[in-house]
């Protein structure tokens, strides 16, 4: 049974509210459930962590590191774009992860369509809506098998 920890990033509590047509109707917590079922149902456990706050993230990866976290699922929403101290954070959480947004970023303002992540993440799925967690969820289940 593996761990599995989903950060969300700023605004993420918000979900179901703000701005729909972009990040969809579902709340976060209607896709932390359905990760929940999906992992249960896979024999893994998951957790899920929110914040508005950098520093938070700096320190959830930094117990990550030793806590028996072994697989991250990431939407440090508008910190994707922003931040190298949650990028160097994770570096030094050594743990494998997938990036998800759910809008299409390249479809988006030109200064949302970088990220300090993606590059150091196993893979990214944007776009596909709440439905990239339960996608980044099936890949990680396929990581932690090889």
């Amino acid at each position: 049974m593996a761990k599995i920890l989903a950060l969300h990033g700023p605004n993420l509590n918000l979900l179901g509210h703000r701005e729909p047509h972009i990040y969809g109707s579902d709340t976060l917590q209607d896709i932390n459930e359905r990760c929940r079922v999906v992992c249960e149902g896979a024999g893994h456990k998951f957790n899920s962590f929110q914040s508005n706050a950098e520093q938070d993230f700096v320190n959830i990866l930094h117990e990550a590191r030793t806590d028996g976290t072994e697989f991250l699922i990431v939407n440090f929403g508008g910190f994707t774009h922003t931040s190298i101290v949650i990028r160097d954070a994770i570096l030094a959480a050594e743990v494998p992860f997938i990036e998800v947004h759910l809008s299409n970023l390249y479809k988006r303002e030109k200064y949302r369509q970088h990220s300090y992540f993606a590059d150091i993440a196993i893979g990214s799925i944007v776009g596909l809506g709440a439905q990239g967690y339960e996608l980044a969820l099936q890949a990680a289940f396929n990581h932690l098998k090889s």
